[in-house]
């Protein structure tokens, strides 16, 4: 079993990627500046209180652990103006894990990023880039900088995101020809996010998820 860094792991993915990997076996070190009110009770999980924007708190998380999942999300409000948290999260994490010699990286980016944005439909184009261009500019950045590391990364893009369990029945889509928008639960998200911690079919790709 993996020791395995949740970052952003209070909420959505990130919450949900703790839950399935305690369900498996893993150890969690749960990430967030809001870990210590994470409502679950396991004695493989441990809360790490911190910022994904401060290097000190990035490089005291990736202490002892094995691989680390990149989950991070900016509120519907903050979508107005400038978004840097994706970049500037992913400026300090890479170097750390670098310096630290934690090689494995899933970071969960979405669809519309990097070169699956001209895979997006184009009565979606206008809307989407209204609502969500400044964050997905910045996830473009995420991923470029992911991608110039020497880890061993997989970028992981859902579609859009539901609520309710994981079902285990969602396509990865690994193939540009193939990808599309669709939904997918966070659930199903985080299973998928699960089993790569000790596969490596996925290593140094992008796939985009939909149910």
């Amino acid at each position: 079993m993996a020791h395995i860094l949740v970052v952003g792991a209070s909420q959505g993915i990130g919450f949900e990627t703790v839950k399935a990997a305690l369900a498996a076996g893993h150890r969690v070190r749960a990430f967030a500046r809001s870990a210590a009110g994470i409502p679950l009770t396991d004695a493989n999980l441990e809360r790490f209180g911190g910022d994904a924007l401060s290097a000190a708190d990035v490089e005291a998380a990736l202490n002892g652990v094995e691989c680390v999942v990149q989950t991070l999300g900016v509120p519907l409000r903050d979508l107005l103006g400038p978004v840097r948290l994706f970049s500037d999260a992913t400026n300090r994490l890479v170097p750390a894990m670098e310096k630290a010699g934690v090689r494995r990286l899933l970071a969960v980016t979405g669809f519309g990023a990097g070169d699956s944005r001209d895979s997006i439909g184009l009565l979606q184009r206008v809307p989407f880039r209204l609502v969500f261009g400044r964050a997905y500019d910045d996830k473009d950045a995420q991923e470029m900088r992911i991608r110039k590391s020497g880890l061993d990364w997989t970028l992981v893009r859902p579609g859009v995101l539901t609520g309710g369990a994981a079902t285990g029945r969602y396509r990865i889509l690994d193939e540009p020809s193939s990808w599309r928008n669709g939904l997918i639960s966070r659930a199903d998200v985080a299973d998928f996010i699960v089993r790569q911690l000790e596969q490596s079919a996925y290593v140094r790709k992008a796939v985009v998820l939909v149910a």
